[in-house]
């Protein structure tokens, strides 16, 4: 009923006012070509939509990958210059000893075991910690060793 009052208020005065209506109700009407017509080009523009948003996100993903690789080449090349200024300031110096290996996190070192498989090990410093009511690791094994009885 919208359709028609506009219809009718921009139409001119001096037009019918029953040729007015048959032509709002043949805009209501919309066949399946023209259905289809419609659906295709919507999708149409969603997807170019999409088509260009993709090609925003990858410009901006090459340019701020482009700007890390400035900037670590930048970082490299400040940190040769450092070592190649240390060098000549310096004389050769000793090699630096190798590193102990690190211990796993919690770990209180290495143990030695003597005679006694990896699985019984465990469960001898399990108990051991359930025993004594402390943390596992915070006790200290140094070595486990079979005492053989005669």
């Amino acid at each position: 009923m919208l359709n028609i009052l506009t219809l009718l208020a921009a139409a001119d005065v001096d037009a019918d006012v029953e040729e007015v209506i048959e032509t709002a109700e043949k805009v209501k009407e919309l066949s399946v070509g023209d259905a289809a017509v419609t659906a295709v080009f919507g999708y149409a523009v969603v997807f170019f939509g999409l088509v260009i948003l993709m090609c925003v996100l990858y410009v901006t993903g090459a340019f701020f990958k482009s700007r890390d690789a400035k900037a670590k080449a930048l970082l490299e090349a400040e940190k040769k210059k450092e070592e190649a200024a240390q060098a000549k300031a310096a004389p050769a110096a000793a090699p630096a000893p190798a590193p102990e290996k690190k211990l796993a996190p919690g770990s209180a070192g290495h143990i030695k075991l003597y005679n006694v498989p990896d699985k019984e090990a465990a469960m001898i410093m399990a108990i051991v910690a359930d025993t004594l009511k402390k943390p596992i690791n915070e006790l200290h094994f140094i070595s486990i060793r079979e005492v053989k009885s005669k």
